[in-house]
């Protein structure tokens, strides 16, 4: 047996449509500002991210410079401040009792180095510790 197809009445026709509602534009609109705002913080994150990279990196070639400007100590300490290119620095000394009380041991100093800048209104800083041996005065030099 054949179908045949019966027509139907002009209520019961389905029109399609075509494009789209105005309901889905408003959500494709909705996505597409809320996936802009997300890639816009995520890119002035990184960008923030690599400004305190260079920072850091500025900071500790600057306490690495101060580091490399002495090799010793003298008795009295090293107690020095300074400012250089936006970073504010500060080295303070103090004796180290490393345990061994031989006369033939040199005395140590501990040094703190600390190297602190202000990028907008967010601070930053750098610490160093490191020791150093004591130098005993040149003949001749004066100890102030």
């Amino acid at each position: 047996m054949k179908r045949r197809a019966i027509p139907l009445k002009r209520s019961q026709q389905r029109y399609f449509q075509h494009g789209f509602s105005l309901l889905e534009l408003l959500v494709a609109f909705a996505i597409m500002a809320m996936s802009l705002g997300l890639l816009y913080r995520v890119a002035g994150g990184s960008a923030r991210h690599v400004t305190d990279v260079v920072q850091n990196q500025q900071a500790a070639w600057l306490a690495e410079s101060l580091m490399a400007s002495r090799s010793s100590v003298r008795a009295d300490g090293w107690n020095e401040d300074g400012e250089s290119a936006g970073f504010k620095w500060q080295v303070r000394s103090s004796p180290y009792d490393s345990g061994v009380n031989t006369p033939q041991a040199v005395p140590v100093h501990e040094i703190r180095l600390s190297v602190s800048w202000t990028l907008g209104s967010r601070p930053g800083q750098l610490d160093l510790i490191t020791l150093l041996p004591e130098r005993k005065p040149r003949p001749g030099e004066v100890i102030q």
